[in-house]
């Protein structure tokens, strides 16, 4: 027994390193839009406008945008491409054999992908939420870009006409020879088209619409089941009486 303690916690140990070297820095909580219509439609909006031209939705079609408030005329008024059709599922614009030589891969299907990136440090909103305003320039990086969330990202930074260019501010702590930077802070290069708090509330859009698109059912399920539960309860309390009612001259 004292073997495989003694493992486990030489396991863990080896693991804390490279955890610690992938995330450095904490997700921030990203607000809940998936229930403000008005958010949602600026979110596929701005997934159509910025994301859509290199990231597919394949499993998402145009009209059930109809969930979140859009009229067909609205899809294909202001979310269609010219060849596309509001019955079509949301493919990327780029060629997938171009893709990968631009950026090293293909960039990946993102209807799942507000569910498939949570973990220890938050939801898969607030991977995404942070990931998304954590972009600064980097010269040596053949986009131009990297990521404080994801440490030598391949994508450029889709949204910095918004955001505009940014470095990230860090400060040394620690004894000498032992030495770690820590986050402080953003030091603004270039002003972008929005300003700090217009941009954070234009992601929290982006990621309430991509929550939503992860799973568009989500608020009928919770509804239903809160009713089912509720049913349940009630079921429980008729069968309970029941029993009782058939043992009670049972000797």
């Amino acid at each position: 027994m004292k073997k495989l303690l003694l493992s486990l916690a030489l396991s863990l140990a080896a693991l804390l390193p490279a955890h610690a070297a992938t995330n450095g820095v904490a997700w921030d909580k990203a607000p809940d839009k998936t229930n403000e219509l008005p958010a949602l439609q600026t979110g596929a909006k701005l997934f159509v406008n910025y994301c859509l031209g290199c990231h597919s939705a394949a499993y998402m079609r145009y009209n059930r945008l109809a969930d979140i408030g859009l009229s067909e005329q609205q899809i294909k008024d202001n979310l269609l491409f010219t060849t596309d059709k509001v019955g079509d599922t949301m493919k990327a614009a780029i060629d997938p054999k171009q893709a990968k030589e631009w950026f090293g891969a293909n960039p990946p299907d993102l209807t799942l992908v507000a569910r498939s990136r949570s973990g220890h440090g938050g939801t898969g909103a607030d991977y995404l939420y942070t990931f998304l305003r954590t972009f600064y320039r980097d010269s040596t990086k053949a986009t131009g870009w990297n990521n404080l969330v994801f440490p030598n990202v391949g994508m450029p930074h889709a949204l910095w006409e918004l955001q505009g260019e940014r470095e990230p501010v860090f400060e040394k702590t620690g004894a000498h020879g032992h030495e770690v930077q820590v986050f402080k802070g953003w030091k603004q290069i270039t002003p972008g088209t929005m300003s700090a708090t217009e941009y954070d509330a234009a992601v929290a859009s982006l990621v309430g619409y991509l929550q939503w698109m992860a799973e568009p059912a989500q608020k009928s399920r919770v509804r239903v089941g809160v009713w089912v539960l509720l049913f349940l309860l009630a079921f429980t309390v008729i069968a309970w009486r029941l029993n009782a009612a058939f043992w009670k001259d049972v000797k």
